[in-house]
């Protein structure tokens, strides 16, 4: 809960936090490297920003171990863990405007989505958490025999996280929650596309008064700086959320040291109409399911399944909406859509829609670069999709929505699972029964009925099959960061 005084607003947005935070203190790295941080708006530089080499990892471990091994974390009541948590989270709030303006500049999301989406999600994240630090709990044990038996929740110790680029704060908050509350201190190293958001939560933080070494930021690449994380034999678990390929890889380093892994990675997430559907209702579903966030959405609804029976007057709605969304400047009020994250992104994306209409997919909406500045992309809408085409099979993480007909339940459930995915899926029905029924045959993490992209730091999510191990948000969270102990005591 915020303070009745709230924090002072600390810095415009205009000043950006640029080196790395070890020990409590921002620094350059060691090998004194630098890395351009670009507006994906204007494709211009906004600041060289510190970058991250296995030096810097391993100063940023060492500090984090002895903050947990010695303290003082370790040894800090568990209740004003939570209290420095809670004057996080106040800070945030009162740094709102700048922090989103921060993330639109670094990310290209609209304005009005960091302001009211991001933002709100990320100061409930931390106050939900703030409110667990004390209520790790254990149990009494009955066993036979002339003894005491009882369990207690340990914190697992120092935890390398590494995050994307999609939604930069939110995912800080997503692990910084559940690993502070546990009583854990972290490494983090925030995707190369965008570091400052991350890096000012790290100035916050310490404005909050969170102890040196108990939240460290190292900023870098895949190679030079993620990697030497997940081989450091000082970090005990390893929290990622990013790409499927690059979670395996993850995986199986990880393996050396047998650390403990949570991945939340790729999707291909079946978002399906049926005829006795709220049709609007399902348009707007589809609509947020797909383009929020530029498409830029592990659980984005891209393989969007319509019953054959409402299958065109569906297809004309959603070509109706796409065009009528506005493409531009992030900051502009009535912005809709900005730009892709890089280059990199820009081109794969535009890849997969000449893929689309090579193999016979009808655009109806979109299929091409929007102006000729910055990375943007008109809002795409295919229909007469098979299931066999590479648009319907890989994640595209973009603006590309891929619309399939089908006919019966069995049918569309069987499509739906035929995935190595498994993240996120929705069901759009009046009949609830039906819906229910579907949700429990669907093999994804989380299922909407009627809605989607509805999150709440409460509800644990997370994905079946190739979308990831363990679960984000929720109590479930805080069972990534903590290590269960049984003490046995003889009463003879």
């Amino acid at each position: 809960m915020a303070t009745a005084t709230q924090p002072r607003r600390s810095k415009p947005a205009a000043s950006y936090q640029t080196k790395m935070l070890i020990d409590g203190q921002f620094r350059d790295g060691v090998e004194g490297k630098t890395f351009a941080t670009i507006n994906p708006a204007t494709e211009k530089e906004i600041a060289q920003v510190a970058e991250g080499t296995a030096a810097d990892i391993d100063l940023a471990v060492k500090a984090a171990r002895k903050a947990f091994d010695v303290g003082p974390w370790s040894k800090m009541d568990a209740r004003d863990r939570g209290r420095l948590m809670y004057k996080l989270a106040d800070l945030i709030e009162a740094n709102i405007d700048d922090l989103a303006a921060l993330e639109s500049l670094d990310n290209g999301k609209p304005l009005k989505e960091a302001r009211h989406g991001d933002l709100p999600l990320v100061v409930d994240c931390l106050r939900y958490y703030a409110g667990w630090a004390d209520k790790l709990t254990g149990d009494t044990i009955p066993i036979r025999g002339n003894y005491f038996c009882y369990s207690k929740r340990e914190p697992v110790g120092v935890v390398g996280q590494i995050i994307p680029w999609n939604f930069p704060m939110l995912m800080v908050a997503w692990k910084w929650g559940p690993a502070l509350a546990a009583g854990c201190t972290v490494v983090m190293k925030p995707a190369e596309q965008t570091p400052l958001t991350a890096l000012r939560m790290g100035e916050l933080a310490m404005e909050a008064g969170f102890p040196a070494g108990v939240i460290n930021i190292v900023p870098g690449f895949g190679e030079p700086a993620g990697a030497p994380l997940v081989a450091h034999k000082g970090v005990d678990k390893i929290a990622f959320t990013g790409s499927t390929e690059v979670g395996k890889i993850i995986m199986r380093n990880a393996a050396q040291t047998l650390k403990r892994v949570t991945l939340e990675l790729g999707g291909k997430s079946p978002n399906i109409v049926f005829a006795d559907a709220d049709l609007d209702a399902a348009v707007d579903g589809a609509m947020l399911g797909l383009f929020l966030n530029q498409g830029q959405c592990c659980c984005a609804g891209s393989r969007l399944l319509v019953q054959d029976k409402i299958y065109d007057q569906m297809v004309d709605k959603l070509a109706a909406a796409t065009e009528k969304r506005k493409v531009g400047d992030p900051f502009a009020a009535d912005t809709d859509q900005g730009p892709q994250i890089d280059q990199t992104q820009f081109d794969k994306i535009l890849g997969y829609i000449e893929k689309g209409k090579e193999q016979g997919a009808r655009c109806v909406a979109g299929g091409e670069r929007s102006g000729t500045e910055g990375y943007f992309i008109k809002p795409t809408v295919f229909a007469d999709v098979k299931d066999e085409m590479d648009i319907a099979v890989e994640e595209i993480f973009g603006p590309v929505m891929q619309v399939l007909k089908f006919k019966d339940v069995d049918e569309v459930v069987h499509r739906a699972n035929t995935t190595d995915y498994g993240l996120a899926a929705a069901v759009w029905s009046r009949d609830i029964a039906k819906a229910h029924s579907i949700a429990d045959r669907l093999r994804a993490g989380t299922v909407w009925i009627n809605c989607y992209d509805v999150f709440d730091a409460a509800a644990p999510f997370g994905g079946f099959k190739s979308s990831g191990i363990g679960r984000e948000l929720g109590a479930k969270a805080l069972d990534n960061y903590t290590e269960h102990k049984t003490v046995t005591v003889s009463l003879k």
